[in-house]
């Protein structure tokens, strides 16, 4: 059994209040909250499923200070929720009480990918969410690819803007660490050389998940695909991809439709290990030189492809 949680009498009040709306912000009396327990799902905020009457919610704290990394979360979401394909939890509301931020989100019953029955249909719903275009390349707003703020500055060249917004803010962060310099040096030296690996490959601004490996997606009830815990920008569906093979959890089936709905252009392979790369940069910063030498193989093995 989950334990039971004892709100902070403030942050209680904000709770009640907010349920309370019907959505469209009017509120009515103050809701009772009938049981709150600690549940999963959250690595980097605190989770809790809050009851109440017959309705349930899922409720993410971390330190007021960091109020932002919800309200660019909630702005993710709702921005999700433009694709019908998809299950996006709704967004019940956000805020700041005492020394916490909260995010109240719509609870579901969700299942691991792994396990889906129709593996296929959440594959075409992930191209659905790709025919979602723009006219230029990141986002309305900055937001965070886990806790690392991530810059979406709008730009016209997808190339430049991987480069600008996403490695060298990177390798940014890893000159802070003295035993990263060579890492670095090879990083700058592809930023500076990145219009050579998409020689003849201009990709469309799709709307991306952002951070889509296999712990912010899930199927619900009705076998639908849902997202959550976005980094939402325009650019290349390819990142998509690519982030979500990096540590696996999408069965073989979900890859096969979306393939077919939409296929691939020649040279992804080369692509995926850039995308990938953005990433496994950001678990270097968040947890650590275990991630340093796979993060060198990979920068060489791009370098030798634009090199050689």
């Amino acid at each position: 059994m989950s334990p039971r949680v004892h709100l902070e009498p403030a942050l209680a009040e904000a709770l009640r209040e907010l349920l309370a709306g019907n959505g469209d912000g009017d509120r009515r009396s103050a809701a009772t909250i009938d049981t709150v327990s600690e549940i999963g799902g959250g690595s980097i905020s605190r989770t809790l499923l809050v009851a109440s009457g017959k309705r349930r919610c899922f409720v993410k704290l971390h330190d007021a200070a960091l109020a932002d990394m919800f309200t660019a979360e909630a702005d993710g979401l709702n921005a999700l929720t433009s694709c019908p394909a998809l299950r996006v939890p709704r967004v019940v509301g956000h805020g700041v009480s005492g020394r916490h931020a909260y995010l109240v989100l719509e609870y579901l019953r969700l299942h691991a990918l792994a396990e889906a029955g129709d593996a296929a249909l959440a594959g075409r719903a992930l191209a659905e969410l790709h025919r979602i275009q723009g006219t230029r390349y990141g986002w309305q707003r900055d937001n965070f690819i886990g806790s690392t703020p991530q810059s979406n500055a709008w730009d016209d060249n997808w190339p430049s803007f991987f480069a600008r917004q996403r490695l060298l803010p990177q390798l940014l962060l890893a000159g802070r660490h003295g035993q990263h310099s060579s890492l670095v040096a090879k990083g700058e030296r592809l930023a500076a050389k990145l219009q050579l690996l998409f020689a003849g490959y201009q990709p469309p601004a799709s709307l991306l998940h952002g951070d889509l490996w296999s712990g912010n997606a899930a199927i619900d009830d009705s076998g639908t695909l849902a997202l959550f815990d976005p980094a939402v920008h325009f650019g290349d569906r390819e990142a998509d991809l690519a982030m979500s093979e990096l540590f696996g959890g999408f069965p073989k089936r979900f890859y096969a439709a979306y393939y077919e709905a939409w296929p691939l252009a020649d040279g992804f392979a080369q692509r995926q290990t850039l995308y990938q790369l953005y990433h496994v940069l950001n678990h270097l910063q968040l947890f650590g030189s275990s991630y340093l030498r796979q993060a060198e193989r990979m920068l060489s093995m791009l370098l030798a492809e634009i090199d050689g």
